[in-house]
């Protein structure tokens, strides 16, 4: 399953080197040509994506502030909230046995335009590897936390996104002429459209086919 992208930087975060040292391993097997880069607390998080510009954070929530200290969900929490407004486009994957932690902090994900994805400590490599790739393409991903549906709202922007693709029959050139936005932006609402209904890339099936008829069963769109 080796990657064919070059030149990818990731940070890979935690503070058990037994830990950064498994996980940089499987990185360096499946991404032989990217950048790996390291931290274990949230002062050396900072410190290196103001020195360097990864692709990708893979993030353990619990983390000391800096070392010697303790570690605790909180401050993984707080770093996530300073830096997915600060590096809008950095994507991130949450490596964590606390990740339903993440409903605490729904709409800053939700207002991500970035990659977000979760993987437990509990998955298998291949899952872990299969959720850093969803990352790298941008999706988001939260199906794993418990309590995420009900801390969050569609946003009126996604509404439309799928009004005029199911309604109107635009495409997502015109979806962003018709909503002053970029064809970016469009892309990331989608994600986040994805996201909420529970609709993820799988082999052989059409993404925005199945969104719609998911849309329409909860009765989203007529």
């Amino acid at each position: 399953m080796a990657s064919t992208l070059p030149r990818l930087s990731f940070l890979v975060v935690d503070d058990h080197e037994t830990v950064l040292s498994g996980t940089i391993g499987i990185l360096k097997e499946h991404y032989s040509e990217a950048t790996l880069l390291k931290a274990k607390t949230a002062v050396e998080i900072q410190n290196q994506l103001k020195s360097t510009s990864p692709q990708l954070l893979l993030l353990d929530l619990s983390i000391p502030f800096q070392i010697n200290q303790e570690a605790r969900v909180d401050i993984g929490l707080q770093v996530l909230r300073q830096i997915m407004p600060a590096y809008p486009e950095l994507n991130i994957v949450v490596h964590s046995s606390h990740i339903n932690a993440l409903s605490r902090i729904v709409h800053a994900i939700d207002e991500h335009p970035g990659g977000f994805t979760t993987a437990s400590k509990t998955l298998s490599q291949h899952e872990l590897l299969g959720r850093i790739e969803l990352a790298l393409k941008q999706v988001t991903y939260t199906k794993d936390i418990e309590g995420m549906r009900a801390g969050r709202e569609m946003r009126p922007e996604w509404y439309e996104v799928m009004r005029l693709a199911f309604e109107e029959g635009l495409m997502d050139k015109a979806i962003a002429q018709e909503m002053n936005r970029s064809e970016r932006t469009i892309r990331v609402y989608w994600s986040k459209v994805y996201d909420v209904l529970r609709v993820y890339p799988a082999n052989g099936k059409n993404l925005r086919i199945q969104t719609e008829i998911k849309a329409r069963e909860v009765g989203l769109i007529d």
